[in-house]
């Protein structure tokens, strides 16, 4: 059995010729149903009664059409829009391809071109991907979500900074706000620490892919998990980063929100600093939560008390292995440091040890439980004195290494060194650049002078 693809005029053509066939229609009539001449429905006929159904089917039906472009011009066309025009639209693409290429080709026509060509995409592909609501969590505790949102809190008054949100999934409760210059480790490891003593530890938190809570490098050393990482996973807390920001959309609407009404309550009480601001937040996080935080579906709180095992202080820590030379020293971020000899660090030579910092600035040096007494020698600090000269030239190499030190540019630390500028004071002062020394221009457009609220508002009275 023959299964005869036909569309739907074709069809209608089909039964009407049959009714023709069968005597119940005259020659005339069906003419004028089909809107034919009485000489083609004749010739559709024969051919009906010589092949059947499928001589009703369209000679042109899988053939290229007639008045197609060349092959050759649709390349050419391809090669100058992907050369000059690859992020143009069809219409504009057209306009410039008419003026100054000299080709003249249907918006449509190109449209298709570009698509096939995957220069662009049509409505349907362009339309941006539904997102569905997600349920909350029933209970209290059981997902916190966490963001950094770098705004200009302060307005006019102080500088750019970053408020770290942590926002209950259940109940849409603001549970621990921190201001800080910069989204680092240091910085959400202080937050971390002041949340988890104010209520305990959370089963989970959602975060985004910064590199703080996911190491995103191909070359990641050891088990490719982050110093924040490795604190949590200490203290049995998981980490869960979203794959998009609508993943984790209760907190970036939170974040719209403090935008307008935290940056206006601060700015009524007249917060220009870092550290009034978070002397403020614990007052307006409880007017926030009175206003906007929901009950949860089950009452029940699952943040879990700190186990007599967990020094929270001590876990909260960028952690490091250095291993310990015959001398007892060991090397961190392009300092020396020494180990006292005592009865703890003279076996230590040949092992390892962790080289702890806080992010208030300490440094430690631990050995299982041990801390060891130690003194620093910075090698970025030292003076490279020139060979070994008689004493008569003894100034004139030492004047000589000064003038070449004077002229090399500031020496840097480890490329993977934390992010210090929420600790306080600590052993590693950034190097400060040389009086006439040329400065590196940032990349990029610099930013645009703010106004204050008075200023845009008399620039706006002024005349045109």
């Amino acid at each position: 059995m023959t299964v005869v693809a036909m569309s739907h005029g074709e069809l209608s053509r089909f039964d009407t010729l049959m009714r023709v066939e069968r005597g119940e229609l005259r020659v005339d009539d069906a003419a004028a149903l089909l809107g034919l001449k009485r000489r083609q429905i004749f010739r559709l006929l024969d051919r009906l009664r010589t092949e059947g159904a499928a001589g009703l089917i369209s000679r042109k039906r899988g053939r290229p059409s007639n008045r197609r472009h060349s092959d050759a011009l649709r390349e050419q066309i391809i090669a100058i829009v992907r050369e000059h025009y690859h992020d143009f639209g069809p219409t504009l693409a057209r306009e410039y391809l008419i003026e100054r290429h000299g080709i003249t080709v249907a918006c449509e026509t190109l449209r298709q071109f570009m698509i096939q060509a995957g220069l662009w995409k049509d409505r349907e592909a362009r339309r941006p991907r539904p997102y569905q609501p997600r349920y909350r969590r029933d209970c209290r505790g059981e997902l916190v979500q966490v963001d950094g949102s770098k705004h200009w809190w302060f307005e006019d008054r102080g500088p750019q900074c970053t408020l770290l949100v942590f926002i209950d999934d259940a109940t849409s409760e603001l549970m621990h706000l921190r201001m800080v210059e910069s989204e680092n480790t240091f910085a959400y490891m202080d937050a971390m620490t002041a949340y988890i003593e104010a209520h305990g530890k959370p089963v989970a938190i959602y975060s985004d892919k910064h590199g703080v809570f996911r190491n995103n490098t191909a070359s990641a050393k050891g088990d490719g998990m982050t110093h924040f990482g490795r604190a949590l996973e200490t203290l049995n807390i998981e980490i869960i980063c979203a794959n998009s920001p609508q993943a984790k959309g209760r907190v970036e609407r939170a974040n719209g929100t403090l935008q307008d009404r935290l940056v206006k309550a601060m700015r009524l009480e007249g917060i220009a600093t870092i550290e009034a601001a978070n002397a403020f937040l614990p007052g307006y996080m409880a007017r926030h939560n009175q206003r906007f935080a929901k009950a949860p579906f089950d009452p029940l709180d699952v943040h879990r008390p700190l186990a007599p095992h967990d020094d929270l202080k001590a876990e909260m820590v960028w952690r490091e292995q250095r291993t310990v030379t015959q001398a007892l020293t060991l090397h961190y971020n392009k300092a020396l440091i020494i180990l006292e000899p005592t009865e703890i660090s003279r076996p230590l030579a040949g092992k390892r040890v962790d080289v702890c910092e806080y992010p208030d600035g300490r440094l430690e040096i631990r050995h299982e439980e041990h801390i060891l007494p130690y003194r620093v020698f910075d090698k970025i600090r030292q003076v490279n004195q020139a060979a070994i000269v008689e004493n008569k030239h003894l100034d004139a190499a030492l004047a000589m290494a000064k003038a070449m030190q004077e002229m090399l540019p500031p020496r840097k630390r480890n490329n993977n060194e934390p992010c210090r500028r929420s600790q306080g004071a600590h052993l590693f002062p950034p190097p400060q650049p040389q009086e006439g020394a040329p400065v590196k221009r940032k990349r990029g457009r610099p930013p645009l002078p703010r106004l204050s609220p008075i200023e845009a508002a008399q620039r706006m009275l002024e005349p045109l």
